[in-house]
């Protein structure tokens, strides 16, 4: 995933909306996996394993390689690196919005006593 790539993010986070995928990226934090070993603890047909890992693999999240007759599937650490940087713009933001407004409700407590 290319950082700062609007269209991107909108793919990764669209990806991360749906709970199958969003384990299956958990899952894949731990390594990688084919798809049979992912499909395993889902309640859901092999074929629906396979079509969240289309839209993983096409938001950039994850990666698939060839390893003989395997195909496992990586997880990408730069697509999840533009993610949370992306989040950590916008939270230190907010952070110092509060720091600014903690500061100004202190100095009109201090005024009132």
């Amino acid at each position: 995933m290319k950082q700062g790539s609007e269209e991107q993010l909108n793919s990764a986070f669209a990806a991360l909306a749906d709970p199958v995928r969003r384990a299956l990226i958990a899952r894949l934090s731990r390594g990688p996996a084919t798809v049979n070993e992912l499909a395993e603890p889902f309640p859901i047909t092999k074929q629906a394993v396979s079509k969240h890992i289309q839209v993983l693999e096409q938001s950039g999240l994850i990666t698939r390689t060839r390893e003989g007759q395997r195909r496992p599937c990586h997880l990408d650490p730069a697509a999840l690196e533009a993610l949370t940087s992306w989040i950590d713009i916008h939270r230190l933001t907010v952070e110092r919005q509060f720091r600014r407004l903690d500061t100004v409700l202190d100095t009109l407590k201090e005024k009132e006593s």
